[in-house]
């Protein structure tokens, strides 16, 4: 990734574009389907859980540098994999997250979820 680390990233589109200029670059289209990103992007959000691992909830909320630095690049890992995940599916990543955005503003309006950690099943219907 040192060639890359050079290239600025500012928005989705070019991350997308460095990711797959990235596989391209090294032959790993046929690698890349949508079974084998969606696999890697599991592993790589269950890794994310291991700086967490036995911390209380107020130690989580305050690592230490190093700890810090491994979220943050467990956090790029499942980035950069969905991210690969979208292109080959052709999901405009943005568009989806405010298209779901907006289905969950209906199915946790402010005045029932205010406050609370309900699942939207169990809302009163008053």
């Amino acid at each position: 990734m040192s060639a890359m680390s050079n290239r600025k990233v500012d928005s989705l589109d070019t991350l997308q574009r460095h990711i797959r200029e990235f596989a391209e670059a090294r032959a790993w289209e046929r690698y890349h389907t949508p079974k084998n990103l969606v696999m890697a992007l599991s592993v790589e959000a269950a890794e994310l859980l291991e700086p967490f691992q036995w911390l209380t909830p107020e130690q989580s909320r305050s690592l230490s540098g190093e700890q810090h630095e491994a979220v943050r690049q467990e956090i790029a890992d499942v980035l950069i994999y969905l991210t690969r995940l979208a292109d080959v599916l052709n999901i405009d990543l943005l568009e989806a997250a405010a298209d779901k955005l907006t289905i969950n503003a209906r199915k946790y309006p402010v005045e029932k979820a205010h406050g609370n950690a309900l699942k939207s099943t169990e809302f009163s219907n008053d």
